[in-house]
């Protein structure tokens, strides 16, 4: 059994030894212990302190990428190198090394095939009041979407087994943690979360530099990831109101015309029509965007099998005998 425990990294070089070192060297249950760091097109001396500390496997962008092609980047990597849980964390030792053995425990014992760990938010003393409030706001949001119950969605201290890992998909340029629980909720996979510690802050986070600009951009990937995984629905209920809503106008309409008084509300009659034509059309749309989401879900089937392939004949050394 083999654990990858990957980092994603922007310009960490005075925090990457302090994430390093908590870093656990031995787990019951797995074989091979591998660290790997994503740099993230770091203007600073990453690389060579993640070289001096002995990371096993580095990949470097030439720029900055952001988190979320990061995130996969490593999560192709880890694949490739063969890798049976990858568990991803921060470069900030924001969380407990000593707790990966803690999220990659129900994947060991064959419970799940992602786990989150949940943060004590509330506890957490460098989370302002309203930073706490929006975090559980948007965790709620994100169980409404996904139809899960993970109580930390923003969390990225989490691990994954090989078949969770290769059925990952991320379209966003912003972040892997909010999308990934959606699709894993749409997809059926067995996910759960696990109570974890974390550390002290020792930078300020780059993700939440403004408040209300993380909002707008996660607000952002759960509509579009609800709309790509459960267009029928999103498009579905905001056209059935239209029509409701024209259908009640046309009703009054035609009270106001048997009582006599018909003549008067012809601007009723000219928003029934409106928000009539407008329902039914959003209603064709969901209906166009529910037969897309069936062809996405035959897609993926067909990525994951290819990437499972190529993983696999990478992994047996395959393609060096091919090769030759």
């Amino acid at each position: 059994m083999k654990l990858i425990i990957q980092i994603p990294c922007y310009n960490e070089e005075k925090t990457l030894e302090l994430a390093y070192n908590d870093l656990p060297k031995h787990i019951d249950g797995i074989d091979t212990i591998e660290y790997l760091i994503i740099n993230d097109g770091s203007k600073d001396k990453t690389v060579a302190k993640a070289r001096e500390l002995g990371f096993h496997h580095i990949i470097s962008f030439k720029q900055n990428k952001g988190l979320a092609k990061g995130f996969m980047a490593g999560i192709d990597a880890c694949l490739h190198l063969g890798a049976d849980i990858i568990v991803n964390t921060d470069a900030d030792n924001q969380y407990c090394g000593a707790d990966i053995e803690k999220i990659v425990r129900p994947i060991l014992e064959n419970k799940a095939d992602i786990v989150i760990g949940e943060r004590p938010i509330d506890e957490t003393e460098h989370f302002s009041w309203k930073k706490k409030k929006f975090q559980h706001l948007g965790s709620w949001v994100v169980r409404v979407a996904s139809n899960t119950d993970i109580p930390d969605a923003p969390s990225g201290f989490r691990a994954y087994s090989r078949d969770a890992a290769l059925r990952l998909n991320v379209v966003n340029e912003y972040t892997y943690t909010l999308e990934t629980i959606i699709q894993a909720g749409h997809n059926k996979t067995a996910m759960t979360s696990v109570p974890i510690r974390t550390n002290p802050e020792t930078r300020p986070s780059r993700l939440f530099s403004s408040m209300w600009r993380y909002m707008k951009r996660s607000s952002t990937v759960i509509t579009r990831s609800f709309v790509m995984y459960k267009p029928l629905k999103f498009f579905g209920t905001i056209g059935s109101v239209m029509f409701i809503l024209g259908l009640v106008l046309g009703i009054r309409f035609l009270v106001y015309m048997f009582m006599g008084d018909g003549g008067g509300h012809i601007q009723s009659l000219i928003l029934t029509a409106v928000l009539l034509m407008m329902g039914f059309q959003t209603i064709a749309i969901g209906l166009l965007g529910d037969t897309i989401a069936a062809n996405r879900k035959i897609l993926e089937d067909v990525q994951y099998r290819v990437r499972k392939a190529d993983c696999d004949k990478v992994n047996n050394g395959e393609y060096n005998r091919d090769k030759k």
